[in-house]
């Protein structure tokens, strides 16, 4: 085993007795990428290393936001990662098809990683396999050991005991058609087409008049993709619009965890003292899946802390954690009625009953903002689930097959 304490950069020379960073990120992708473009901007000073295993930072994928899930502040310095901008976005239900107002934006991983790659340099390693992370250390495959004040795990949700989950997964292909879509909002669920093993809807997002992204999704309760079948799906929805599609330009897919409960205290537990980000400390929206908000929100708490230490690290996220977890409680309510008290081909009526409440609703749903009265007015009225149930799948305190813990 090799130690290696030289900086970033430099060429390997006598050994020394400091750290060769205060801060290494273990993983590229959104939520680490965003704390050392953050920390770097902020604190410049601060010796900051990226390793991703892939060849660019963000892998390849497209992550999107309401403007209202971030304060002015947070919108503003993200602002340079944006690339695809819309007034509102529109949703289509067996009898019902609504357009609603308020920005929706959508990030690139291609222009994540221009953007960062610019401004980080040299801090960047690419294609670097990491066997071994501790908190202040990590061993590479080819046994080097690099030495920080501190690192900080961003490598992706990782399988736990302690978290009950059910899944979003999808596949979307951007594809440049041969003739203008003439879609000129985003389509956020199409849930008029056959429902398979969950609740299917199709995404949409015109990213240029002969472009379109179409992501097949499905909230499920297992993970496994057959990306032939959801590719022939997209191709047959295209088909259905009349798109002809002229070339297939990129594909992603993905599989994101959606909250029904756990244990969280056993879960960082877990984490042995290693601070974590993103998806590895299940900071994500419970329902919808999406992460770039609650990695806006960490990369701002990590930017404040005065010092960053490894335990000063990890004892503020998790505290940070722990408190969205806490704030979030209902959210898991609603998952677990959705999994739980609807068969999988009619949870489609879940969300078609939401999509007819207030659009303000809407908006502080998608932020994780409700208050009172909208918890309220989310489990009050004609049920879209058979009501008992409802009832039992919202207090279910058992352990699930998918995950062990209690549920709170």
């Amino acid at each position: 085993m090799r130690e290696v304490h030289y900086a970033p950069g430099e060429s390997p020379g006598p050994k020394r007795p400091e750290p060769i960073a205060d801060l290494i990120l273990v993983g590229g992708g959104l939520a680490n990428g965003l704390i050392a473009w953050r920390l770097a901007k902020a604190r410049p000073q601060l010796r900051i290393l990226v390793l991703e295993s892939g060849p660019t930072l963000g892998g390849n994928h497209t992550w999107s936001f309401h403007t209202e899930d971030l304060d002015e502040a947070q919108r503003a310095w993200i602002e340079p990662l944006v690339c695809h901008r819309w007034p509102g976005h529109e949703v289509i239900f067996p009898g019902r098809r609504r357009r609603i107002a308020g920005g929706y934006r959508s990030i690139s991983s291609a222009r994540f990683h221009e953007v960062l790659a610019r401004e980080l340099g040299a801090r960047i390693v690419t294609d670097v396999q990491v066997a071994e992370v501790e908190p202040t250390g990590v061993r590479l495959a080819d046994g080097t050991l690099l030495r920080a004040r501190a690192v900080i795990d961003g490598r992706g949700a990782r399988p736990s005991p302690h978290l009950t989950l059910g899944f979003q997964k999808f596949l979307g292909q951007e594809l440049r058609t041969a003739a203008p879509h003439g879609l000129d909002w985003p389509i956020l669920m199409d849930a008029t087409v056959a429902q398979h093993g969950g609740y299917r809807f199709v995404y949409v997002l015109p990213l240029a008049p002969d472009v379109l992204l179409i992501e097949d999704t499905c909230y499920a309760d297992g993970a496994a993709i057959d990306a032939a079948e959801l590719r022939q799906r997209v191709g047959d929805y295209a088909r259905a619009h009349e798109w002809t599609v002229a070339e297939l330009l990129r594909e992603e897919q993905g599989v994101l965890p959606i909250l029904l409960g756990g244990d969280p205290q056993a879960f960082w537990r877990e984490a042995n003292g290693v601070p974590l980000a993103g998806l590895s400390a299940a900071l994500f929206h419970p329902t919808t899946g999406y992460s770039l908000p609650e990695a806006v929100r960490l990369a701002d708490r990590i930017a404040q802390l005065p010092e960053l230490s490894a335990a000063r690290l990890f004892d503020a996220i998790r505290r940070h954690a722990l408190s969205r977890w806490k704030a979030q409680r209902f959210f898991r309510v609603l998952n677990r009625m959705l999994f739980r008290a609807a068969e999988s081909d009619q949870r489609w009526r879940v969300m078609h009953r939401f999509y007819g409440l207030p659009e303000g609703l809407i908006g502080r749903f998608y932020a994780a903002r409700l208050n009172a009265f909208d918890k309220l007015r989310l489990v009050t009225g004609k049920p879209p689930v058979p009501f008992f149930r409802g009832v039992r799948a919202a207090f279910d305190m058992r352990r699930q097959s998918s995950g062990a813990g209690t549920i709170p």
